[in-house]
C-alpha cells in the first residue's frame, strides 16, 4: 500500500470530464460518504472535497472565485503574456533599427 502511495505522488494529476466531476458531486450530495467515491472511482478524496468546495462557491453558498471567473482570469492573463511578448519583440526590432541608423518606418526624411 505504501509503494502505491508514492507512485501517487509522483504521477501527473488525472483530468476528469466534466460530466464525471457532476456526478461525483451529485453522488456525495445525495449522502454517499466521499471516502466511499474515493474508493469507487480510484481518486483522491481530496480531489472530491474540492470539487465540491468550488461546486459551493458556484452555487453561492460560499466566498470565492467561481469556475467562469477562474477561466475568465486564466484567459486575460494568457492574453496578458502574449502582448508582453509581442512588445518585447516590437521593442527589440526598434532597436535592432535604431542601432543600425535605419528608421522603424522607412522614411527618407
Amino acid at each position: 500500500m505504501l509503494e502505491s502511495l508514492g507512485r501517487e505522488d509522483q504521477q501527473m494529476p488525472r483530468s476528469y470530464p466534466p460530466e464525471f466531476r457532476r456526478q461525483v458531486i451529485e453522488l456525495a450530495r445525495a449522502g454517499t460518504r466521499v471516502k466511499q467515491l474515493a474508493v469507487t472511482f480510484e481518486m483522491s478524496d481530496a480531489t472530491i472535497y474540492s470539487w465540491l468546495k468550488q461546486d459551493r462557491i458556484d452555487r453561492g453558498e460560499a466566498e470565492g472565485a467561481t469556475t467562469s471567473q477562474q477561466l475568465e482570469l486564466a484567459a486575460a492573463k494568457r492574453r496578458i503574456r502574449q502582448l508582453e511578448t509581442e512588445l518585447a519583440v516590437a521593442r527589440k526590432v526598434s532597436e535592432v533599427f535604431l542601432s543600425e541608423g535605419i528608421s522603424p518606418k522607412g522614411s527618407t526624411r
